[in-house]
């Protein structure tokens, strides 16, 4: 929609979140406020201006972005995962591989391990997904970029939490790993809207990841949001 691609960056650190959550899910202010029972203005206006509104609508607001109040408010951001008790009647359920890339979406943050001179390593990296590929960017003296000059195979993982009922999803990606240097390759990645390293440092060496093999897996509590 015009009103989702014009609108002001948020002012707010909910509102940011809210904002990239939506994104993330790929959804308009028509659908987070029809699931939240708000309206489209509003939902822009906690993205956009109020730094905080009430409990009842943060709770309504978390459901329908699938997420926890916790998560939206930044409680959890310097809590380690996982510290939450097991679900009540909570189930293990295999992921198809079109669901997994519906759940990367477009672009993220995932972990890529690589078995390098010292032994087994994995690193955080910014990704994209072009083409039915990972694309990432590294140092070009990295062990990431000596993984990929090679050929090397490499596992991409990236997985989500839901602290408050615990329960979430992992999806994992295996296939060789290469340095993308033609310029058409480049120019194609780049027009896509190729990955920014959080990291920086001159991280410009670009990579992808051809799975040969992409497989998920998600807990389930019977009860919880985002439930059947």
């Amino acid at each position: 929609m015009d009103a989702d691609r014009n609108a002001p960056h948020a002012t707010s650190d909910l509102g940011r979140r809210v904002a990239a959550r939506r994104a993330q899910l790929g959804l308009s202010y028509e659908d987070v406020a029809e699931r939240a029972g708000s309206t489209p203005g509003y939902v822009a206006y906690v993205e956009e201006q109020v730094p905080m509104p009430g409990v009842e609508f943060l709770v309504r607001l978390a459901n329908a972005l699938e997420t926890t109040v916790q998560d939206l408010t930044g409680y959890t951001v310097d809590i380690a995962p996982g510290a939450a008790r097991a679900g009540y009647r909570a189930r293990m359920e295999e992921i198809g591989e079109a669901e997994c890339w519906e759940l990367l979406g477009g672009h993220g943050v995932g972990r890529v391990a690589i078995e390098g001179p010292e032994g087994p390593a994995v690193f955080p990296v910014n990704y994209r997904v072009v083409d039915g590929e990972i694309v990432f960017t590294t140092a070009a003296d990295s062990s990431l970029a000596r993984a990929s000059a090679s050929g090397s195979e490499v596992a991409f993982e990236e997985d989500r939490l839901d602290e408050a009922f615990s329960q979430g999803w992992s999806v994992l990606l295996v296939g060789p790993a290469r340095t993308v240097t033609d310029e058409t390759s480049v120019r194609r990645i780049e027009d896509a809207g190729g990955p920014e390293p959080w990291a920086g440092d001159e991280r410009d060496t670009l990579v992808t990841l051809s799975p040969r093999r992409v497989t998920g897996r998600r807990i389930r509590v019977p009860g919880a949001p985002g439930g059947p």
